[in-house]
Order: C-alpha cells, then structure tokens, then sequence
C-alpha cells in the first residue's frame, strides 16, 4: 500500500496565544495557529491465505514521512517527521464504505528551538528533536479495487517528553484527505470480530523496564529554578492483564520509579538561582515511589498501545500523585517487546519518557504477528 495524504490543522494552546502575542501583532499571533501537513507513506498487509491475515483482517502496517508547514515557520522551523503507523478497520459499512483509524508515532527532526533568551525565539519546543504523535479517524471509500480515497479528521501532538526546556509542546487539531494504492488482494474485514480462531490463556503477564532523562525547575523557594544538566529515571512495572478478546487485554499493574530530580527541597544547602543553587545527594530510597495503576492495551499485529491511570501511594511527598502513560509495545518475539512511552502527572505536568524492554509471560500473540517471526 502506497499512500498520500494532506492534513491542514490547527494549534490550540493557551500557552501559544501567550508566547506569540508578546512577539507579534494579535492578528499575526492568531494566524500561527494555521499550519499544513504533506505525508507519502508505504505499509503492507497480511496475505489472506495466513493466519495473521484471518485474525486481524484489513490491519496495515508500514512507516510513513511528513513534513510540517507552519505559518510561523521563521522561528519555529520546518520538521520533518519519520514514524511508524497502522491503520485499520473499526468498522465496515458496506463492501466499498469502512470508518478506519490510524495512528503515527516517531522521531520529528528540523525545529529551531530556543534559545532561552532572544525575542524571536522559539518558546513552544525546547530541542531540534521532537516526538511526533498523531490519532485519526476517517471514512475510508474504495473508487475501485485498488484506489482508496479517506476523509476525517486527527489530533497531533508533538513533545521532546521533557528532555528539554521549554516543553509545553505542541498541539493540533486537524482534518485529513488523502489517497491510497494497494497491491494485490487485501482481506476483507474488520480485526473488530468474532474470536472463533482466537485460542488463549484467559491471565498473561507484562514484566516492563525502563530509563530515560529529564528536566526539571526546581520550587522550592520564592522563584522556580530551572536546574543545570539533566536527571536520570529508571522505572519496572509489573502487570497482570487478562487477555478479554484477541484485540483486548486489561488489567492492573503494579508500579515503581526511581527519579533523581525528586525530594530535592529537603536537601538544598544554598543558594536560589541555577548558577548557585547546590543540593546534598538525597539516599536512593527517598527518590523511590511505588503505585498502582489500571491499565488497557489494544493488540494488533507486531504492535500493541498501552495506557494506564494510576497513583502513587508510596513516596516522597510530591511525588504521591496521580499519573497517566501511554505507551507504545513492538513485539520483537512473541514474548519480548521495546517499549517506547511518555508519563505525565496530574493529568496536566509533564513528568519522564519511558524507553526500555519488556516481557510478556504465557503470551498469546501468533509468529506470524511479530516483528521478528512473519
């Protein structure tokens, strides 16, 4: 399958209005918001004749570029986004009329970020390197056998996951049309289906390990301080899920993080400012918080999206929070995956990435689904 799309957008962010009406004219602020996005992307499918193809049918899956056209593209800069995607069926209205979902995940490159101090700086992404996320939904209409014209709308989202300052990151909300040519036969379909081919343990287990970098303004006194360098997280879960149906699996997960940058107020020793502000190294457990979460996960072929709401009841004190994570799974086996995932707390502060390797025990994905096995 070979594709195009365009995608015109718009930014909502209160935090925009208030960068940009501070460098430009109201008018001119107000039409930043409007942006075009061009994308060219290549996916396959499976062959009706496997059993990937029986379980999940009209699943695509490939890797796609796109490239961002804003309008205050002078000091935001023009990225270029490289990603993975899938898309497929929610559900088929007749044999030419489906409504599909599709979702893109990968490394954005180009922006200009800031600089911390000139005018015309950019204060809406922090690094040349962003992540790009994007969710859409669209009516996918069949011309003909072979050409495939889709109509809908998307969100996007792009962050450096608080590797970088400034992050308040970048948010639209858009429509798409694009076209697609697929070659050969393609099932017919919706992975949305009956389970009768589906043979599974009822209890699978999700051991997850994970590190990353971040950021962090310290507020311990009057004025927050932005911190010199950068602070290390590492993070395991682990999570009984029940595996409901093929496409489905839920459970709870049992949660722990260590974070450098946390509980650091009991520790300061002088000064306010990022040049003299100086800590003592807090003990390695007082940096340590556990919750419990519930989480969801959507499996499809090599791929599964995870997402969780949780609480942590043991830690430092600004750390027992809710927290919230999305994270995307790409089986390599059927058992081992990478994990790539962003957490936030509160439903509102950006916390840490979530990059690693996991395990899944007793798993009931096929061979023919991974990224290692078809």
């Amino acid at each position: 399958m070979v594709g195009f799309d365009v995608r015109p957008s718009y930014a909502f962010s209160s935090f925009l209005d208030d960068v940009l009406s501070e460098r430009l004219s109201m008018e001119n602020a107000r039409n930043t918001h409007f942006g075009t996005s061009l994308h060219l992307k290549y996916g396959f499918s499976y062959s009706p004749a496997s059993e990937a193809g029986r379980l999940y049918p009209g699943v695509s899956q490939g890797v796609g570029m796109g490239v961002s056209l804003f309008d205050y593209r002078k000091s935001i800069g023009t990225p270029v986004s490289l990603y993975l995607f899938q898309t497929a069926p929610i559900v088929n209205f007749n044999d030419r009329l489906s409504l599909d979902y599709e979702w893109n995940f990968g490394p954005s490159m180009g922006w200009k970020p800031s600089d911390g101090h000139t005018a015309s700086s950019n204060l809406i992404v922090g690094s040349r390197m962003n992540a790009y996320i994007n969710l859409g939904l669209g009516v996918n209409w069949k011309l003909t056998p072979d050409y495939s014209l889709v109509a809908g709308f998307d969100l996007t989202h792009f962050s450096d996951g608080n590797t970088s300052f400034p992050n308040p990151g970048v948010n639209l909300l858009g429509l798409r049309v694009g076209v697609s040519r697929t070659f050969g036969k393609r099932v017919k379909g919706t992975p949305f289906r009956s389970d009768s081919l589906f043979r599974h343990h009822l209890l699978s287990y999700d051991l997850t390990g994970y590190g990353a970098w971040r950021k962090r303004v310290y507020r311990g006194g009057e004025t927050p301080v932005l911190l010199s360098g950068h602070f290390a997280v590492a993070g395991l879960s682990f999570a009984p899920m029940c595996d409901i149906k093929r496409y489905f699996r839920a459970g709870l997960s049992a949660d722990f993080q260590w974070d450098e940058s946390t509980d650091l107020k009991r520790y300061h020793i002088s000064g306010d400012t990022s040049e003299e502000i100086r800590f003592s190294r807090p003990p390695f457990f007082s940096q340590l918080s556990a919750g419990l979460s519930a989480r969801a996960e959507l499996v499809m072929p090599i791929f599964s999206v995870n997402v969780g709401i949780g609480y942590n009841f043991i830690g430092p004190e600004e750390a027992r929070a809710s927290y919230q994570m999305a994270n995307l799974k790409i089986y390599l086996t059927r058992s081992i995956y990478l994990n790539i995932g962003y957490q936030l707390q509160n439903f509102q502060r950006q916390s840490n990435l979530m990059l690693g390797l996991g395990y899944t025990l007793r798993s009931n994905r096929e061979k023919s689904t991974l990224l290692l096995g078809r």
